[in-house]
Parts: structure tokens; C-alpha cells; sequence
């Protein structure tokens, strides 16, 4: 299923409630990026391969292959999520900060998007690539309701 950078950022931004789309591009970023460097190179390149193109250089850039468990994961995503590195002089000012649980709730659902943009059982071979400690970040993949359905 092919879909437009549009498309992918605006599903985020509704499934994380984002008030603004810089909002779900910074989410989308931060745990693409952190789930390529976790990856090997060759399932970087095939979780990629559907995803529009300024998305799947997140994936694609990323320093492949890396060990680390599930804590960390989160961690790298959070501080991802939460650079202040930028002088941002814009109106709509800094980005907010995001918790250790909002920071979860975003993993999963971005998995769960990647989960519909894969082919066949391509997220599943993701998935099986990963230590059990991962397990969580698949949550809403097989769940019977969304939490952004309920809203």
C-alpha cells in the first residue's frame, strides 16, 4: 500500500492527538531513526521500501545493527523527542517535552502504522528480529481497538 509523506504524517499526528504536525514528524523521526539503528541493515531497507521517500531515510540513514534492550530503545526515542538543541525564533515556539509514557504510547503507534504500510508479514520478521523485551512495542498491532478509534 503506497501512501504520501502527507498521508503517514497525518496518521501519526491523529493517532498520537498532536496539535501540530511538526509535532508527529519530530515522533516519526525519532522512533524510525531509533528502530534503524536497533535493525539490521537489509530489514532497515525493507521497512523502508514502502514508506515515502522523506520518511525512509530515518530508516535508511541509520547506524545499522546495534544492541540494546528495550529500555534503551525508549530512551533514545525520548531524547530524540526532546532535543533542545534548536534556537527556534518561530511563533509556534518550541517543541513540547514528552514523557517516558507518551513517549511508549508513540512507539506503538507508529509501529502499528508501520504495521499497515508493510507487505505481508514483513512487521512480524521485524518483530522476530528483536528481543522478547520488544514485545510491547507491538501492542496495538493485533488489538481488536485502537486508542485513537475510541476518541
Amino acid at each position: 500500500m503506497s501512501t504520501s509523506y502527507t498521508d503517514f504524517v497525518g496518521d501519526v499526528q491523529h493517532r498520537i492527538e498532536a496539535g501540530r504536525q511538526a509535532e508527529a514528524v519530530r515522533t516519526t523521526r525519532a522512533v524510525l531513526e531509533t528502530l534503524g539503528e536497533r535493525v539490521q541493515k537489509g530489514e532497515a531497507t525493507d521497512i523502508a521500501s514502502p514508506l515515502p521517500m522523506e520518511i525512509d531515510r530515518y530508516l535508511l540513514a541509520a547506524d545499522h545493527g546495534q544492541s540494546y534492550d528495550y529500555d534503551e530503545f525508549v530512551h533514545r526515542v525520548l531524547e530524540r523527542m526532546n532535543y533542545d538543541d534548536l534556537a527556534l525564533d518561530a511563533d509556534y515556539g518550541a517543541p513540547s517535552p514528552v514523557d517516558e509514557g507518551e513517549a511508549v504510547y508513540r512507539i506503538k503507534a507508529v509501529t502499528e502504522l508501520l504495521s499497515e504500510h508493510l507487505p505481508g508479514s514483513e512487521i512480524d520478521d521485524v518483530e522476530a528480529q528483536l528481543p522478547d523485551d520488544f514485545d510491547d512495542m507491538f501492542e496495538f498491532i493485533d488489538a481488536e481497538t485502537k486508542p485513537w478509534d475510541e476518541a
